[in-house]
């Protein structure tokens, strides 16, 4: 069984030789940010620590290489609690790609679950969201382009695009850190999908003003201007972990040597603003569980 996996793992990279290569991670500063999402619930910037992050989303390629290797994470072994009917439903079969994802497009239709069991075989993890946040901030010159009303129009611009086109490749123009398609290509997973809308004091009380999400939630958000970041705040505060769909892929980052993995927000949590609880942890822990173990 072994021998016969390794094979098809060679077949698949000797398919799609130039999309599959060892991931190229890029170091970001980390430092104050001022997020959409306050860091209080209220006005206080977030203190970013330094980390590196994927330069380009996960390709079909890809996740292809990692579900050979992992056959737990194929789209007819996967166990539904990690991962909708829709999962990887594009691939012309659950080893195969076919004309419909093709090896340099960012592999979709991936659950949370599942995005972070790819991460986790890179030895990383997915973004947290004053990560990628910041980092999606950039532009070729700008550490923070956000302030620029021609920056956030080409970045709004995407959002009107009909979503039924194929995606294009990866491969976009890089950003002032070396990070290219953070806007424009995908709607991307981040760990703390669904804490992004739960006050920070308010995951401690009781009673009705427990959860803080949607239109509640919304009215702390900031840089109202700034109306594609908070798009995506919506999107994923909407989702549930196990949740897939067409134009949502991802990519992985990992603290740099001298940065701890201490989270900025509350760790994701299996449904959408619900505080972290047993639960929660008892699905982490099995989706952890599902890995086949790497060097």
């Amino acid at each position: 069984m072994r021998a016969g996996a390794l094979l098809m793992a060679l077949a698949a990279l000797a398919a799609a030789p130039a999309a599959v290569s060892a991931a190229d991670y890029r170091p970001l500063p980390g430092g104050r940010f001022a997020s959409v999402v306050p860091a209080d619930g209220k006005d206080a910037p977030a203190q970013v620590a330094p980390f590196a992050l994927r330069s380009e989303p996960v390709t079909n390629a890809e996740f292809l290489a990692f579900v050979i290797a992992h056959p737990q994470w194929r789209r007819d072994r996967v166990a539904p609690i990690f991962a909708d009917g829709r999962y990887l439903s594009h691939w012309a079969a659950p080893d195969a790609l076919g004309a419909e994802a093709l090896p340099r497009q960012p592999v979709t239709r991936v659950s949370w679950f599942a995005a972070q069991a790819y991460c986790e075989s890179e030895h990383a993890r997915l973004p947290r969201w004053y990560e990628w946040e910041m980092a999606a901030a950039a532009d070729a010159t700008r550490a923070d382009a956000r302030g620029d009303p021609a920056w956030r129009e080409r970045v709004l611009d995407w959002y009107s695009r009909p979503s039924s086109h194929a995606l294009p490749a990866i491969g976009g123009a890089a950003d002032l850190h070396g990070v290219r398609d953070l806007n424009g290509l995908v709607w991307e997973w981040v760990d703390d999908f669904n804490a992004l809308l739960v006050g920070s004091d308010s995951r401690d009380q009781d009673g009705a003003d427990k959860l803080k999400f949607c239109g509640a939630g919304a009215i702390s958000l900031q840089q109202k201007e700034n109306y594609a970041t908070l798009m995506r705040v919506a999107m994923l505060s909407a989702l549930k972990a196990v949740d897939t769909t067409p134009n949502l892929g991802f990519r992985c980052a990992r603290p740099l040597a001298s940065a701890p993995l201490d989270a900025s927000l509350p760790a994701a949590v299996p449904e959408r603003g619900a505080a972290p609880s047993k639960d929660h942890h008892a699905a982490r822990a099995a989706s952890t569980a599902l890995q086949v173990s790497t060097p």
